[in-house]
């Protein structure tokens, strides 16, 4: 009777073997614990968006965001920078990146091989138009009108733009301002071979196509190499923010925020290239809701995305892939932290020597609260 038990155990077992193996790799959650959230900065009456995080040579963490606002859209966004030197436990008080006239944007993060960091961001002159300060209280709309005031022709035609700025001291001092054709929230990424690739929208041309950009000299200066095409069916004016990663085959994988319309579901597309960014798959539907993209490859080769989960249950959310992007674990969504509502998101992780992750975000601490920048430090088991 034992030997049958054993048999039938072992003729079981088979059976959920080869049917595992046959079942999409999304059937299969990810375990995953949270180990801490924390408030990393908290501005007083202040608003806080768009950030990312990078790992330096020495572990040191950086994250960026853009701070000191009114709100969403306002003229007085900056780019500012926070470090941990003890992953993630304590932060520094911000500094100030970038204070252009007008709202710096989006701060996106990296470190090259060289030590190199550059961080990346756009201007935008959107508070100048009504319709946003609409929205908006008027003693608060009253002190951006003063600023539009002094805003000259030339400060507008100098300043409007996408940009990207080098440290060689670890953020601690910046080079120039250097202008580049377009731009994503999360920043550009360094490739195998030594290359920074920037996947990203033409913001502020009269075509605003998506992009690959690359830079073969750490940053100094970034050429146009290759155009991603729309998702059939859709529209340029459907595609925003993205970002890319390059998997252990050398395959590059860029996904796109995409939003048909208001009704249609917020699904991301991804795009392939297989010859180092000049030409690009058609965008295909990755079945995750939400948005937008920040990709990692981790330690062990799979992949990740994190991103912002914009409707209830409001959330920072990744989906895993073990299969270099050809599938993701849609159905099993790893849930980051919980949110009070939708004004959220942008998350973005780096992986810690221990192999655990760090993911910072944007959104309020407390309900009622403005938005402030979190972390949450979690572990992949």
């Amino acid at each position: 009777m034992l030997k049958f038990n054993h048999l039938k155990f072992f003729i079981s077992s088979c059976i959920i073997a080869v049917l595992a193996s046959l079942l999409p790799e999304s059937v299969f959650a990810h375990e995953y614990e949270i180990i801490s959230s924390t408030v990393i900065c908290k501005e007083a009456n202040r608003y806080i968006g768009w950030p990312t995080i990078a790992q330096t040579a020495d572990g040191e963490l950086l994250a960026v965001f853009s701070g000191d606002r009114d709100a969403h859209v306002c003229p007085w966004g900056k780019t500012e920078l926070v470090r941990s030197s003890d992953d993630g436990k304590t932060w520094s008080q911000p500094v100030t990146v970038n204070n252009t006239a007008l709202d710096d944007r989006d701060a996106g993060i990296m470190v090259t091989s060289k030590g190199t960091v550059i961080v990346s961001w756009f201007t935008s002159l959107a508070f100048t138009n009504e319709n946003y300060q609409n929205h908006y209280p008027k003693d608060i709309v009253k002190g951006w009108k003063r600023h539009i005031e002094k805003l000259t022709s030339e400060t507008r035609e100098e300043w409007l733009g996408c940009w990207v700025r080098r440290s060689e001291d670890n953020g601690r001092t910046w080079g120039e301002c250097i202008k580049v054709p377009g731009n994503s929230p999360h920043g550009p990424i360094e490739l195998s071979d030594g290359r920074l690739m920037y996947v990203g929208k033409m913001l502020w041309d009269d075509e605003k196509k998506m992009i690959a950009m690359e830079s073969r000299d750490d940053g100094k200066s970034w050429q146009v190499i290759g155009e991603i095409p729309v998702p059939p069916g859709g529209h340029l004016n459907n595609c925003h923010e993205l970002h890319a990663v390059e998997t252990d085959s050398g395959k590059i994988i860029a996904m796109i925020r995409y939003e048909p319309s208001e009704f249609e579901g917020k699904i991301m597309q991804q795009t392939e290239s297989l010859d180092g960014g000049k030409t690009w798959t058609v965008p295909h539907s990755t079945g995750i809701w939400g948005y937008p993209p920040h990709l990692l490859k981790l330690s062990d080769g799979r992949l990740m995305v994190t991103y912002g989960f914009r409707r209830e249950p409001f959330g920072e959310r990744a989906v895993i892939s073990t299969d270099d992007g050809k599938s993701w674990n849609v159905e099993q969504p790893i849930e980051i932290a919980p949110a009070f509502n939708h004004d959220l998101g942008y998350p973005a992780s780096v992986e810690l020597a221990d192999d655990s992750i760090y993911t910072v975000y944007y959104q309020p601490e407390k309900e009622g609260d403005p938005t402030c920048l979190m972390g949450t430090h979690w572990r992949l088991k």
